[in-house]
This record gives structure tokens, sequence and C-alpha cells, in this order.
């Protein structure tokens, strides 16, 4: 009867064992939602560099800037890294998302890039640019465009400002507005256009080379990585900071895109 019981215990501790373990891993296990090009590259380092403190990374990739934060926001990603923080704090304010940052990324500095002009002064007048259609870069691409002088937005516009804030276009340039990632495909169907870095990077563009105007990098427009607020204190939630901010992945994007990233740790 007591070696049948010890039996029994040993069966139950084993089991309550591996139980554990197996916890264990699903905790150390998350997902991480980003679009194509420089995000997903950088996090496929950060995935490797992780690893090594025993937290794994299942990377999904995204097209568009909308769905990675409905997945994180529903539960279908545990993080994201693919925005900029004024994008983020608009998701959070017109969806309700209980979404925050938690560490910066990289600075993708926006340009303006032309495949029929070699500079913004060959623009000639009612010539059409395409600017994306969601506010935080529709906005963006404006005060680039006011940066380079060709048009004057409202005092007040601040970083959400649209085509309606538009006082003076002496040029009656026609704003195109278009979703961010398709920018690049319509490049040939207008006279100019504000692309994001790592959209304009996908499509084979070189910032520093192709852009005929580009953002100053130090501004607003840090990207992030975001999490549901409920899990901030989460043991993942450092490793996975940790990993990105490590010297590896710096080196990496340092020596991979030249300065068309920018690290902003």
């Amino acid at each position: 009867m007591q070696r049948r019981f010890i039996l029994k215990l040993a069966a139950a501790l084993g089991a309550v064992s591996l139980f554990a373990m197996n916890a264990a891993h699903a905790e150390d296990t998350i997902k991480v939602g980003v679009t194509g090009g420089p995000h997903a590259q950088i996090m496929d380092v950060v995935k490797t560099v992780a690893a090594k403190n025993g937290l794994n990374i299942k990377i999904v990739e995204f097209s568009d800037y909308v769905q990675p934060n409905a997945a994180l926001a529903s539960g279908d990603l545990d993080a994201n890294s693919y925005q900029h923080d004024p994008y983020l704090q608009a998701q959070v304010k017109d969806r309700g998302y209980k979404l925050i940052r938690i560490a910066d990324t990289v600075t993708y500095p926006m340009g303006i890039y032309s495949k029929k002009l070699k500079t913004l002064a060959e623009l000639q007048p009612g010539a059409k640019i395409a600017v994306p259609n969601d506010p935080t870069n529709g906005g963006r691409a404006l005060l680039l465009l006011q940066k380079q002088g060709l048009i004057k937005l409202r005092a007040d516009a601040g970083l959400k400002a649209t085509p309606l804030d538009i006082v003076e276009n002496p040029k009656k340039l026609k704003i195109v507005e278009l979703d961010a990632a398709q920018i690049p495909r319509s490049l040939g169907d207008v006279d100019a256009a504000a692309i994001n870095t790592n959209f304009a990077m996908e499509a084979g563009l070189k910032p520093k080379q192709d852009a005929i105007a580009i953002e100053d990098p130090k501004g607003p427009y840090v990207n992030i990585i975001a999490i549901r607020e409920a899990d901030r204190n989460k043991p993942w939630v450092a490793k996975l900071v940790a990993a990105y901010h490590s010297p590896e992945v710096k080196q990496f994007i340092d020596n991979k895109f030249g300065g068309s990233v920018i690290t902003a740790w």
C-alpha cells in the first residue's frame, strides 16, 4: 500500500511539474505584430537576442497600419512594433483601445519622392501630391510640405492637420489622400508623394538617395513598442525591451540601413 501511494504521489508531482513547465513556457512565448520591411527585419534580430534570455518571439507581419492595433487590443498579439506615438494616441482616443507605449525604438524620417521631378522647385501649378490618409501620418506629411514652403497650415492645426487646414496654397497643389502602404505603388500616378520610410524602403526606395525632401529626424514621430495596459508588469515586457535595446540590435540597424533608420534609445 505504501509503495502504491508513493508511486501515485510521484506521478501526481510529475504531472504538476510538467504543467508548471508548460505554463512557464507559455508565459515566455509572445506574439509581436510588425509591418513589412525594416520593422520586420529589426524584430527578427530582436527575436534572436530575446531567445538567449528565454523569451520566444513569434513575429506576425501586417501590410497596413490599422490591423496591428486591433489585433493587439483583441488579444491576438501580445505587443506590436510598427507605429509612432502620435498614431497610437490617436487610435487610443478614436477606438478606445487600452494600449500603452512601453519603449522607444527607431525613427524613420518621412520623405517626399517623385518619379517625375528632381526637386520640389519643379512642381507645376495644380500638381498632385499624395499623402497618407490616416490622421497622424497625413498631418505629418502636410507639416513636411509646409516645412518645404509649399503650403501654409492654420497655426492651431497641430500634428493632426488635414487638407482642410491649408490656408495658403500658392501653386494650388492637389492633395491626394491614399492608404500609407499603397502610396509607393501610386508614385507614378502623382507628381510627388510623402511616403513613410518603412514603406519607401520596402518598395526599394533609398531615403537618403531618392527623397527630394526629407523630414528632420529630431521630431515627435519616434516609433514605439505598444502592449495592452493590463500587461505592463508581466516579466516578458522587460525582456522584450531589453532585447530591442541591445547592442546587437543597434549595430544591425546602423549597418543595415545606413542612417535611413535611426535608433531612438
